[in-house]
């Protein structure tokens, strides 16, 4: 039996994110006594994420049991330069999966709740503090360890003194429910400075119609909104968006881009996924780092309580990945993003190359 040592809980997790699911259910699947708080009253509500899975979170996690109606698999990459110029990318084998992300949020929190987790929806964290080895949490009791998924603005990271995210992407994506692209087998990537300078465009087919985003380097000295309707008439023609759509749904966030933050864990606070800026600082890609670095917080947790295992905050600094080269990448991008290299190269085995690694890190041949 998990050690109490007089707390309310074992596990407080804030945020039922794909990083906060993974860590709760780690933590419960080993008989830990896991709360989750979650600000939204439907978890599917109002969320910042595009919602598609790389193969391996298909078929390493516990995504890969989503149910068939909610996934949708894209197997090739169509890599458009500014002049509309492209080239088509694809390893064998791989694949991504566009979703029906508002239900695999729900879907998720049902798998929360079968797993005996404490799943407190429409319950804001508004703060904690130690207490007696623990940390103390507002409205909620004690707890042996609190985790922030809670994302790229944590409060948890605020409220324990852990390290917060410094830069952001900002993205905007609408959803055309019902919508059919022209070409729906690929996800249409676009680079362009003058709509997103320092990221990309994305269009895509998901389960319940269409997706399609824009994203660029966040400067709070600047504020700039990416401007998605002008981006979408420019090139929607070329990825076979149908003309005269109106958007169901917006999404809109700040994405982590420059790596993990410091220090990530201490005193039995530890944060994973956003708050932490386990996220692809080139792709923006972090369901499937997040998912891996929750759970392996959960089990280090669970680990430790139970049966006396390794520091889980040593564990959780650990198991973050670096991102030493996208970090790199991070920042010749920033500085060295211009248009003409792109309609030049477009096309040519440099640029499929370096492509190639950004989507597919020739995991296969050995995105987000």
């Amino acid at each position: 039996m998990p050690t109490s040592h007089g707390t309310d809980h074992d596990l407080v997790v804030v945020g039922a994110s794909f990083a906060g699911s993974a860590c709760a259910l780690a933590a419960a699947q080993s008989g830990l006594r896991v709360v989750v708080l979650e600000r939204k009253p439907d978890p599917g509500d109002k969320l910042h994420t595009t919602g598609i899975i790389v193969k391996e979170a298909a078929e390493q996690t516990l995504l890969g049991q989503l149910p068939p109606a909610l996934v949708r698999r894209v197997d090739e990459v169509r890599l458009y330069a500014p002049s509309l110029k492209q080239v088509a990318l694809a390893a064998p084998g791989y694949y991504f999966q566009t979703t029906d992300t508002p239900e695999v949020m729900r879907w998720l929190a049902d798998r929360l709740v079968e797993n005996g987790v404490d799943l407190r929806l429409g319950q804001t964290f508004t703060g904690a503090g130690k207490r007696d080895g623990g940390w103390h949490v507002d409205g909620l009791g004690t707890t042996r360890h609190l985790v922030g998924a809670d994302g790229a603005r944590s409060r948890v990271a605020r409220a324990t003194g852990l390290g917060t995210v410094e830069q952001f992407l900002y993205g905007v994506e609408y959803e055309f429910p019902g919508a059919c692209l022209a070409h729906p087998d690929a996800l249409h990537c676009f680079l362009s400075k003058r709509h997103a300078p320092g990221y990309i465009g994305w269009i895509a087919q998901s389960p319940t119609g269409i997706q399609a985003g824009l994203a660029l380097r966040h400067d709070p000295s600047r504020v700039r909104v990416p401007d998605i309707d002008a981006f979408l008439l420019r090139v929607g023609a070329a990825a076979g968006l149908p003309r005269l759509l109106k958007p169901g749904t917006t999404r809109a966030g700040l994405i982590p881009c420059s790596g993990p933050v410091s220090p990530l864990a201490r005193d039995g606070a530890i944060l994973t996924g956003d708050a932490a800026g386990i996220v692809s600082p080139v792709t923006a890609g972090g369901i499937h780092s997040a998912w891996e670095h929750g759970w392996a917080v959960g089990q280090a947790i669970a680990a430790h309580l139970r049966h006396g295992g390794p520091s889980p905050e040593r564990m959780a600094i650990e198991a973050a990945p670096r991102f030493r080269t996208k970090r790199a990448l991070r920042w010749a991008y920033d500085r060295l993003q211009f248009d003409w290299p792109f309609d030049l190269l477009i096309g040519t085995p440099p640029l499929r190359w370096a492509a190639e690694q950004v989507y597919f890190h020739k995991r296969v041949a050995g995105l987000r």
